[in-house]
């Protein structure tokens, strides 16, 4: 007997891969923290499975917390699953306790167990096995792609029907209605965490073949060139855009391998080629690239995998993208969970409520208080560091696509100014500990600067700034000449925190070994001049 196990992210970004890998699967283990209980991302994942029509296996996990409420959450599962539109036959869904941490399950709370056999012994016991109609004519969907960069375009999924042998000849039918005769070169299956070639794979089997260079998710691979097609897979739309730009700055090409723009434009070609959810424009200027993704997190994700490749690169400001229905502007929601201990959730409260939030429960328990929201995309950009901040780094803050609604009007994003160096050069002490009284640093001394990149946030307006000045020196002496200077350490600049903090005239420079702010004009004459032209 075989068991394939394929684990599926939880986040909303990545929502077009999970529901393609539902597709594939015969049941799921929904994992719910038993003292949390249901976070946005459950709701997500459950839906997904319950309108494919899968019945899950609810998986109470964390049992061995002193706070650990395992019945109460199994009933907040079950409202959920109500509330989802759940059949009868879905409701009726089995549960087991774990503590994961030690490799434990058990299927009443006191039982005697060591391991996670009751678990694996649940799932032979509920879960129907595959359908293997191994005599018909072979059917295969893929639902994720791959690169190989000796066979090429891979593409992974489960084989509906019949059997798949190496060197068959197939027909790829596209989800416009094409017919195209291809040869498949590699079959691979998996066993345990490895890859493994095999010569044939059966109905049932989760593979994944090669020989097809135009195949894409959602087309079918047939035996016979007159077989109907399977459903094809829709692909959630993107919500956020950006753009991305070759480094130009003064320190251009210092760090990074890959600098230009053929280099950017084929890197971002080869990620179309398996990352169906991102969306790439190729403009007339051949330095930027237009580029859209299902949220925050499915670009960061792209930015920081060129960025440990060598890549160097500027993106401006993420953007939620606006469409308009019916002579209407629409805009992306979020669904966001929230728990905050009592004393900051009036803070919470009132900075969701100047983004726009829209409060839909509040509920305080021993100490902390459940803040559920919807609230627009543009709303959350920036905010994860000031909510931070307000609740002192006690705060928890889960966050997912819900729907496009009704587009709210201007939203303020940043309530800081930037401090830009004026100058070329090294940083000095004896300047930063004159300038950190009028803001937050994102450097210390002995760092190179140039002009026009932000060194820190203001405390009120945008203002050019000297951090390469030294101590004048002189013969003659006052008191308190020789005081110490004392710096506190600056804000460590992330890629998640670039791209929160960065303006709409300014942008992020990515290299492999830094990650700078920066205006988008250097020189203040030029930002002077452009902004008198809007």
């Amino acid at each position: 007997m075989k068991l394939n196990i394929v684990d599926t992210p939880g986040h909303a970004d990545f929502g077009s891969e999970v529901e393609r890998v539902l597709r594939m699967v015969d049941s799921v283990l929904l994992l719910v923290d038993a003292y949390e209980g249901p976070m946005p991302q459950t709701r997500f994942v459950l839906r997904k499975a319950l309108e494919i029509g899968l019945k899950p296996i609810v998986v109470l996990n964390k049992i061995d917390k002193p706070s650990a409420r395992p019945d109460e959450v199994l009933d907040m599962v079950f409202d959920l699953f109500t509330e989802l539109g759940a059949t009868d036959e879905q409701l009726d869904f089995a549960h087991i306790y774990t503590n994961a941490r030690d490799g434990i399950a058990v299927n009443e709370i006191g039982d005697d167990s060591k391991t996670l056999k009751p678990l694996f012994d649940l799932v032979l016991k509920t879960v129907p096995p595959a359908p293997h109609e191994v005599e018909a004519p072979a059917r295969f969907q893929p639902v994720i792609l791959s690169y190989d960069k000796y066979v090429g375009r891979m593409a992974t999924g489960r084989i509906n029907e019949g059997t798949l042998t190496l060197g068959m000849n197939v027909t790829l039918m596209t989800a416009d209605g094409k017919k195209e005769k291809h040869k498949l070169t590699k079959i691979l299956t998996s066993k345990g965490l490895t890859k493994i070639e095999v010569k044939e794979a059966v109905a049932g089997d989760i593979v994944s073949i090669a020989g097809i260079p135009t195949i894409n998710v959602g087309d079918t691979v047939a035996e016979n060139p007159d077989a109907e097609a399977l459903e094809a897979i829709s692909i959630d739309k993107p919500t956020l855009e950006m753009n991305f730009l070759v480094n130009n700055s003064p320190f251009a090409g210092r760090e990074g391998t890959y600098v230009t723009s053929r280099q950017l434009r084929e890197r971002l070609e080869r990620e179309l080629e398996t990352n169906v959810g991102l969306h790439v424009e190729f403009s007339d200027n051949a330095d930027l690239f237009h580029v859209s993704g299902r949220g925050e997190m499915h670009l960061a994700v792209l930015i920081e995998t060129m960025r440990r490749e060598g890549f160097e690169m500027q993106v401006s400001q993420p953007q939620a993208i606006i469409r308009e229905v019916e002579g209407k502007k629409q805009e992306p929601y979020e669904s966001v969970t929230i728990d905050v201990p009592d004393e900051s959730s009036g803070a919470v409260i009132e900075a969701l409520g100047k983004r726009k939030g829209e409060m839909l429960s509040m509920k305080a328990e021993n100490g902390s208080t459940r803040l559920e929201y919807h609230i627009p995309t543009r709303g959350l950009l920036g905010y994860r560091t000031e909510f931070l901040t307000s609740t002192k780094g006690e705060g928890t803050l889960s966050h997912i696509f819900s729907h496009y609604g009704e587009y709210k009007g201007e939203i303020e994003r940043r309530t800081t100014g930037s401090l830009i160096s004026g100058f070329n050069g090294t940083s000095i002490a004896f300047s930063l500990g004159n300038l950190q009284q009028r803001g937050t640093l994102f450097i210390g001394p002995g760092v190179e600067v140039y002009e026009g990149i932000v060194i820190g946030a203001s405390a009120k307006d945008t203002m050019v700034v000297n951090p390469i000045k030294g101590k004048q020196l002189t013969n003659m002496r006052s008191s308190g000449a020789d005081d110490a200077i004392h710096l506190t350490p600056p804000l460590e600049m992330t890629l998640e925190r670039a791209l929160e903090y960065i303006d709409v005239d300014e942008y992020a420079e990515i290299t492999p070994k830094s990650i700078r702010v920066r205006k988008q004009h250097l020189k203040e004459s030029d930002r002077k001049r452009a902004k008198s032209k809007k």
